[in-house]
Order: C-alpha cells, then structure tokens, then sequence
C-alpha cells in the first residue's frame, strides 16, 4: 500500500510518501511544501493545492493520511492552517484519495507505542522503522512520515481491515 503522510500547514507542508507491504516499510519520498512569506495568501493555498496535486500524481497513493487539526495555544495561526489544510482535502478529493485523518495522540500510539510520547521520540523511531541514517528535518516532514506510519499500523490491523471492507 502507497500511503501519502500530511502534516498540514500554510508555510511548510510536511509529506511523506512510504510503501508498506507485508509488515515492512519503504520510503518513495519525503519532502515539503513551501510557500514564500510575504506571497498573498490566496497564492500560498494554490501553491499548498498544487503541491498536493504534484506529489498525488508523482506516486498515485491508495491513502493519504493527515493530523488532525489540534489548537494548543494560538488560534489566529490554525486558522489559515485549517484553510490550507482543507485544500490539501481538496486536492486529495478531487484525485479520487481516500482520506484518513490522525490525531495527534493516535500517531504518537501508532507510531512508538505510547500515545503521550516525546516529539524526540516519535521522530526516532519513523527513522528507525524507516531504516533512515538520519531523521527526516525539517521536522515537518518528521512529523509526515509518522502519520503515515500510523496510518499504515492502523490499516494493517484486523480493526483497520474491518473498517476497509465498510468503506
């Protein structure tokens, strides 16, 4: 299964595209989606879309998995990264992507065990269970290849067959 990994956001898109067949993982890509301060925002989102569409068509991934949106301290910033997030839905949407979102306590479980996790830690191991010599930065991109590990655990258990087979 081609699995594309999201961690959305307007400035850096964080994505990870991995393999994963018969319980063993393989990186196809990671990398990010930048968008230049200072550009008009209607133009970041394009470019956010576009992006998206890039890597969609470049790997033709079975699922795309995204962190759910989780607002700690400051709203003013999750809102535009709600509404670049929601064109990443759109872009996956509209290229025919099942669409599976994480939070951000589901990927820490899925990814090292433990659902309260160190971001250290969470990092480490996407890099060991990805066999990379170093961790993926910025982390962003870190942070993308965990959500598709997780996705990957997730839809590898019998729970996650079930729920494939009601789709």
């Amino acid at each position: 299964m081609i699995i594309l990994g999201i961690d959305p956001g307007y400035a850096i898109v964080g994505c990870g595209v991995i393999d994963y067949s018969g319980n063993r993982f393989s990186v196809r890509e990671y990398t990010a989606v930048t968008t230049p301060a200072g550009t008009d925002f209607s133009r970041r989102l394009e470019m956010v879309y576009d992006g998206v569409i890039a890597l969609i068509e470049r790997h033709r991934p079975q699922a795309l998995a995204i962190e759910k949106l989780y607002f700690n301290n400051n709203i003013t910033t999750g809102i535009p990264v709600a509404e670049a997030r929601g064109c990443i839905l759109l872009a996956a949407q509209k290229m025919g992507v099942p669409i599976y979102e994480y939070t951000p306590q589901q990927i820490k479980q899925g990814v090292t065990g433990y659902g309260k996790a160190e971001k250290k830690q969470v990092i480490e191991m996407t890099r060991m269970l990805l066999r990379l010599d170093k961790a993926p930065s910025p982390d962003d991109v870190a942070d993308a290849l965990a959500v598709a590990i997780c996705h990957a655990h997730v839809s590898g258990s019998l729970l996650g067959r079930l729920r494939y087979q009601e789709d």
